[in-house]
């Protein structure tokens, strides 16, 4: 799976996870400052990508991850691992 794909996937885990409308989710998007994403949302998020990988992720993985291109990047490392 290539950037752009990981970015329509997560636009709609999103969409339907959190009613945000794709067109505001770029890979500069901030998720809680742009999205208003709080860490109950980021668990949410994290349990989609779990089942978008089907790897499990790590707290600490996930600890870091500020912006929509952090999280492209973090599903890219559960894949390759």
């Amino acid at each position: 799976m290539n950037d752009q794909e990981v970015l329509e996937k997560l636009r709609t885990i999103l969409q339907d996870t959190f009613e945000i409308e794709p067109t505001r989710v770029t890979p500069e998007t901030q998720l809680f400052a742009d999205l208003d994403l709080d860490s109950i949302d980021a668990v949410d998020l994290a349990i989609q990508l779990q089942k978008l990988t089907s790897k499990r992720i790590q707290p600490q993985d996930f600890k870091d991850i500020r912006s929509v291109a952090d999280v492209i990047a973090a599903v890219h490392r559960l894949m390759a691992a």
